[in-house]
């Protein structure tokens, strides 16, 4: 634990974007304030009370004043945080679907592999009511990656990563939704970037399937990359 309190703390900023997470939005950002200061949510521009719960929390907000997507709500973030003056950035989602305590040691793994990015891995880790049919999905997704990108994960579609700043400045979510997850393992591949995997938690909920992770919006997903793969 002594190596864990090397890391400077005020250094790493934890983006989390939300839309709609007016339930799960408060505690899942004092969950995170336990461990860490720098938070900044960005609403995506929900249509329930998020931003207004959020701005109740001591943590920066700031919201879009459309809706774009998850990965357009990560980038706005990141960039924040750059502002700020981040070295690492944690992406985090706002659905408490993932458990803060897992930050330091997944950042601690960064630093000591002299990675640029680490990505969570739930296979690695501990999936709590991980239904069949999403597990399958999650694993075509697996193989879908390695034969585009010639990367064999153990997980993908994963939100819960940390970024070094250089690789923040080198790369930007252009996909503005959930095919985000995907275009950031393209980048990695084509880059040769440095990452690790480290293992993590994903409890589901039947308020996280209900908020989007039914097996058919991860197979739509699949779907829209592999049409773009074709395609391009």
């Amino acid at each position: 634990m002594a190596k864990l309190l090397e890391v400077d703390k005020s250094k790493v900023w934890v983006i989390i974007a939300a839309y709609n997470e007016e339930e799960k939005i408060s505690d899942t950002v004092a969950d995170v304030l336990k461990f860490l200061d720098n938070v900044v949510v960005v609403d995506d521009c929900s249509t329930d009370d998020t931003f207004q719960r959020a701005l109740h929390t001591k943590v920066h907000v700031l919201r879009h004043p459309i809706n774009l997507g998850q990965g357009a709500a990560l980038q706005t973030g990141i960039q924040y945080a750059k502002s700020k003056g981040c070295d690492y950035a944690v992406t985090f989602d706002g659905d408490g679907q993932h458990r803060a305590d897992e930050i330091l040691p997944m950042l601690y793994a960064l630093m000591k592999g002299g990675a640029d990015i680490v990505l969570g891995s739930r296979f690695l880790g501990v999936s709590l009511n991980l239904r069949w049919s999403r597990r399958l999905i999650l694993k075509a997704a697996i193989v879908y990656t390695w034969i585009t990108t010639g990367m064999l994960l153990s997980d993908v579609h994963n939100g819960f990563r940390i970024m070094t700043r250089s690789f923040c400045e080198r790369f930007e979510f252009r996909q503005n939704r959930m095919s985000h997850a995907s275009e950031i393992l393209n980048y990695i591949a084509k880059h040769k970037v440095k990452y690790i995997e480290f293992p993590v938690t994903i409890s589901y909920t039947e308020y996280s399937i209900k908020k989007g992770q039914r097996s058919s919006n991860s197979l739509r997903v699949i779907l829209e990359l592999l049409m773009g793969y074709i395609t391009k």
